[in-house]
């Protein structure tokens, strides 16, 4: 597991957006539509991605996302963990697992990436 993401649920993009651009000074790496956006955070190689959810429950909560080789692997491995759903991401898969403490653990891999 590579830690990749810091996860932050936002309510505005755009309010957001503006927020770490022009209060905090990050740089905009990345977008994904109108509902996700990504800043590179100085000195890390692990970025700050923002998204307006489709809902508030445990499965889109703040926290990490971190990088596997394959999602049904690990799944698979991990039966017994906490486990919120799926995500839609594209280029890949994505799912979630509650922590003992009830924080979200964000998985994802990129299994169809290039066109599979």
């Amino acid at each position: 597991m590579k830690l990749t993401f810091l996860y932050q649920p936002v309510k505005d993009l755009k309010e957001s957006v503006a927020f770490y651009r022009d209060v905090l000074g990050f740089d905009e790496s990345w977008r994904e539509g109108d509902l996700t956006a990504a800043f590179a955070i100085p000195g890390s190689e692990v970025e700050l991605m923002l998204d307006v959810p489709p809902d508030t429950g445990p499965r889109w909560g703040a926290g990490g996302f971190y990088a596997v080789e394959s999602v049904d692997a690990f799944l698979e491995a991990h039966p017994d963990l906490d486990w919120q759903g799926e995500i839609e991401m594209p280029g890949g898969k994505g799912a979630t697992f509650l922590d003992p403490s009830g924080n979200a653990v964000h998985l994802f891999d990129q299994s169809t990436a290039g066109g599979e």
